[in-house]
This record gives C-alpha cells, structure tokens and sequence, in this order.
C-alpha cells in the first residue's frame, strides 16, 4: 500500500506525542493545575500535547465515581471537573506560546447515555429489533450513533470546528476510528483542514484508515514487547511483527509506537508490571524505530501505579522525574536527526548482524549522512558484543552519554542485561 489522500502537516514528521490525563494529573485534576507542568514538559522534549476528552461526562449510566471521558454528554462543553472553557484557553495560549502543538481526543462512535442530542435528535442513535439505543460492543455507560444518518454526520463535524474555531486546536486524536466510517473521516478532514491544516492520529491499526489518517497506533508491537518479557516469543518474532508494519502500511504513514497509554496502565498496569526490566530498552525502541513516540503521563516520574480509570486517582510526583533526562535524550534526538523522521524510507530502517543476534537487537536509521545506530540486550545475560555487519562503520557519539566512539576500530560492547546504546553518527558539516 503506498498511495494516500492526504499529507501530514509539516511540523509533524519529527514530532512526538505525550497523553494528558487532566483528571489524574494532579490533586485539583484541573488545567490550571496541569498548566503549572507545561514548562517542564517543554524541557523534556515534548512536542504534541494530546488531551483525554475535555467534554462532560454523562451521568446516566455512570461507571464509577467519576465515570469515563468517553461518555460525553456534549460535544461543546467542558467537563467542569477541569475548569471553564476560558482556563482550557489559558492553556492552550500558554501551551502555544512554549511551542506546543495541542491535540483533543475525539469520541465520534458513541455518546454517554443522557448527551444532549438524546433529547434533541434521538434519530442520531442506533436501535435494536426493539426500537432501544444500544452499543455493539456491550460497553454499559454509552451507546451508538448511526452513520446512515446525515445529519448526524453535519453536527458532528460542525462540533469539530467548535474547537477549532473556539480553541485553535491542532489536531484530533479519534477513539476507536475503525467504528467510524472512513468516508466520514474523510468528510471531516476536508471539512476542518480547509480552515487550518491540522494533525489526524486514529486510534486504529488498520492501514486503509491512512487514506484519511496521518498516524495510527502500534498496538500490534506494544503486544509483542509483552509476549516477549513473558517468553512467548523471540527476536525473529519481534522482526516479523515489524515487518508488518513496513509492508502493510503506506511509506509516508506514521505508526504511534508506545510502552504505555491510559487504556494500558488502567487495564493492564504500567509498563513495569508488563515489561519488567525491559521496560527502558522498548522505550529505546519505540521512541527510534521508524514512526512517532508516544509518552503517558507520569511514564517520566518512572510511574508503577495502575491508575483508576473512573475514579480519582491522582499520578504521584513526590519522587520527582527520575526519567525526565532518559526521555529528553531520546525525544530531542527523534527532533534533531532526519533519520530518525517518522514516515522516512523504510529500507533505511536496517537491521544488523553482530554475533549475539538471538539477544541482541540492533540496527541503523539512515537518510543521507545522517545516521543512528541503536543496540539493545533484550535478555538478562551479561556478554560483550561484537557488531559482525560491515555496514556499521565511522564516528560514532553515544547519546546518553556523550563519549565518542570509532565503531570501525571498537566493534564490541558491553552489554548488561537489558541494557541498550544510542549513537548518532557525526557528521562533519553539523559542527
């Protein structure tokens, strides 16, 4: 597949993306409060702010105290819980000014039972055999909007540009976009690009959505990291997975790679209940692998908590951020090296030979004289290396570290269990 209708915004090839759970953030759960971290953000490297569902929560049918953002009950408010329509503009202002680009999670599958529309256009909602709203998944706190409806279809897309046009947004961040026709996607991008040029990420991993999408999820690698530290699977394993994405998708098409987001650590548990020790090194992966790195609120105060989805729960910063330098490093390097630009020629993603090939996962990111090198010890051994590939060659910095290193002359490494290297290749003309 290698053809697409539309084009990602400039500014997004060598971006990144950190999720915004305003509700847990902080004690007060609000966007002043959250406004307080934007500095910090910025400082670790962070381009692209997605917020959970900023809407009010239905509150028929509510699951837990609190409930789940993704009952809306309507599409152009702001749920209380986080202040006023005016603070979440602060926000954005202040966000915008530091260089932040702000994209809102977007439900167009279904409502909250109790959403405005149920008592203004009831025809907005699906039905069964007995003439009742329902949702096809069985999900108890929302129900099904129906596509066949067109004007459902303008309010829709008309509640879009209120954020736009209220907030200036840049972009969506669309729940569950395979439950949504794609011609409607297609309608809405048309629709709200012609009045600014935004970011589209679906939370999907069906190829066919890059017709409309930019980027989409790598659920498909965040599920084999797992059955990796389980033993379920091996390197082999993990390279065929990735080659699902090179020969699936289109070459310009980002993939959102990830260890954690809110479905994850809510349901399954942070990164370290899944991926145990090996929760850095798939960072390492997954934020230089070719396509776009996700970050989870608090993946950066090293966060172990599952945290509640439909109840309060606030993330704990009293440690600090003692990964804060680990994801600056890496994000900064995702920013400032075009090889590793999300939707660059997939043949420039190489893997390499070294002589410990069923532990050690290497491989070079290359476009022109740019070049990064990646090794990572996806097992608990000690052992040294030796990189066997005569690809590999040159000056090489290592990014954590700032030491030099001539991998043609120094060709083996000590790896510690699941340890991992980063080396960004010098190249002359940058000095």
């Amino acid at each position: 597949m290698d053809k697409r209708s539309f084009v990602p915004v400039d500014w997004s090839y060598s971006s990144n993306i950190y999720e915004v759970n305003v509700r847990q953030y902080t004690q007060s759960g609000t966007f002043n409060a959250f406004a307080e971290h934007l500095l910090r953000l910025r400082e670790m490297g962070v381009e692209i702010l997605w917020f959970m569902p900023i809407t009010p929560i239905a509150t028929e049918k509510r699951l837990g105290t609190l409930g789940s953002y993704y009952a809306c009950a309507d599409y152009t408010s702001i749920n209380p819980e986080f202040g006023t329509i005016d603070d979440f503009k602060n926000l954005i202002t202040k966000a915008h000014a530091l260089g932040f680009k702000i994209i809102i999670d977007w439900v167009a599958n279904h409502t909250g039972y109790g959403h405005t529309w149920t008592k203004t256009n009831p025809d907005f909602y699906k039905k069964n055999v007995d003439g009742i709203w329902y949702d096809e998944h069985g999900w108890e706190d929302v129900i099904d909007l129906n596509y066949l409806n067109k004007e459902m279809r303008a309010a829709m897309i008309d509640a879009m540009h209120f954020w736009l046009r209220e907030c200036d947004i840049d972009g969506f961040r669309c729940d569950m976009a395979h439950l949504v026709p794609l011609d409607f996607w297609q309608e809405a991008r048309l629709s709200l690009d012609a009045k600014k040029k935004l970011f589209w990420l679906a939370e999907c991993e069906d190829p066919y959505y890059h017709e409309v999408f930019d980027a989409s999820y790598g659920w498909k690698l965040l599920h084999k990291l797992e059955a990796y530290w389980r033993k379920e699977t091996d390197i082999p394993g993990l390279d065929t997975l990735l080659s699902f994405y090179r020969e699936n998708f289109p070459l310009n098409a980002f993939n959102l790679f990830f260890t954690s987001n809110h479905d994850e650590n809510s349901h399954s548990g942070s990164e370290y209940e899944r991926m145990g020790e090996a929760a850095k090194a798939f960072a390492v992966l997954t934020c230089t692998w070719n396509g776009m790195p996700l970050i989870y609120s608090g993946q950066e105060a090293a966060n172990t908590k599952r945290i509640k989805f439909f109840d309060k729960d606030f993330i704990e910063w009293d440690n600090g951020v003692p990964l804060a330098d680990f994801y600056k490093t890496l994000l900064d390097l995702h920013k400032s090296n075009p090889a590793l630009r999300a939707g660059t020629e997939p043949l420039q993603t190489i893997r390499i030979s070294t002589d410990a090939d069923n532990r050690l996962f290497g491989f070079q990111r290359k476009t022109g004289e740019a070049e990064v090198l990646v090794l990572l010890n996806l097992s608990s051994d000690y052992y040294w290396a030796n990189i066997t590939d005569n690809r590999v060659g040159g000056l090489f910095t290592n990014v954590f570290t700032k030491e030099p290193n001539d991998i043609t002359e120094n060709r083996y490494f000590e790896m510690k269990p699941w340890d991992f290297y980063v080396y960004e290749k010098v190249v002359s003309c940058k000095f």
